[in-house]
């Protein structure tokens, strides 16, 4: 994989990305392990895995917890309770929130840097547009995270509809992106405001200027009713993602099956899924 580093900086030895279906991402990265909005049991409320929850061996022991925002699918408790003593870092309000329900909640600031202890890999919030369904019960901040680490800079970026600051991602993460984890559905055919298609997150991943982008939050969950909508829906938002970024976008899709990684030192032509 090309690096985004500065020049003379090597890409980062033995990254690697695991995607455990939805927004749930495990990065290991610089001797750190960080997850993204763990969804690690076989439901979220009424929305149900069409697939068995990921394995233990796949989330197990993170470094740091990255959530995005409050809505059941981001911030399931029952995953967040499966990892006690674990820093889960969110947005102030929504820390406090996490607090309350007896997680170690890391609040950060709009600016804040955070590092994982012991390591060179740093992260930190970043804007996200996603306020079209609040909830009366939890704080609704919205955010994404970049991450930073030797020979590789990340932007996770929870839910979000467009917007056009998006385009400052590379200066706040310090140079280009090697990757994005951009979301492409959601768990019906139709989405709702504050979210992006297929078509609008690769313009997103092409005027970011990512290298590398995986398509999350499609193909994972569905709710009760799902047996009444055309069939096929789950398996669109990825490959519709995938045709869009290969019709002339410079980053190249890394199109995962849940529970599949890839070594992204090696992800030319793929050769590094594992």
């Amino acid at each position: 994989m090309t690096s985004g580093a500065a020049p003379g900086t090597a890409p980062a030895a033995g990254a690697t990305l695991r995607w455990l279906g939805h927004a749930t991402v495990v990065l290991d990265v610089g001797g750190a392990r960080l997850l993204t909005d763990p969804l690690l049991r076989p439901h979220a409320g009424l929305l149900r895995r069409r697939a068995p929850a990921p394995r233990a061996a796949d989330w197990a022991g993170p470094s740091a917890v990255l959530v995005s925002h409050l809505h059941h699918d981001h911030a399931e408790l029952g995953s967040l309770r499966l990892l006690p003593g674990v820093p889960v870092l969110a947005a102030g309000a929504n820390a406090h929130w996490l607090a309350h329900q007896g997680l170690d909640a890391v609040g950060l600031g709009p600016e804040e840097w955070w590092t994982v202890p012991g390591t060179d890999v740093r992260v930190r919030l970043v804007p996200a547009v996603h306020g079209h369904r609040p909830m009366p019960h939890r704080p609704n901040a919205a955010h994404g995270f970049l991450v930073v680490a030797p020979g590789l800079r990340v932007w996770f970026a929870g839910d979000t509809a467009p917007y056009p600051q998006m385009r400052r991602l590379p200066e706040l993460a310090g140079g280009p992106l090697d990757v994005a984890l951009v979301p492409v559905g959601g768990w019906g055919p139709r989405l709702s405001g504050g979210h992006m298609d297929p078509v609008q997150a690769a313009e997103v991943c092409e005027q970011v200027g990512a290298r590398w982008a995986v398509p999350v939050h499609w193909g994972t969950l569905h709710a009760p009713a799902s047996r009444r909508l055309p069939p096929g829906w789950m398996d669109r938002a990825g490959p519709a993602f995938a045709r869009a970024l290969d019709r002339g976008a410079r980053a190249r899709p890394l199109l995962l099956a849940p529970g599949q990684a890839v070594r992204l030192g090696e992800a030319e032509g793929l050769s590094g899924l594992v």
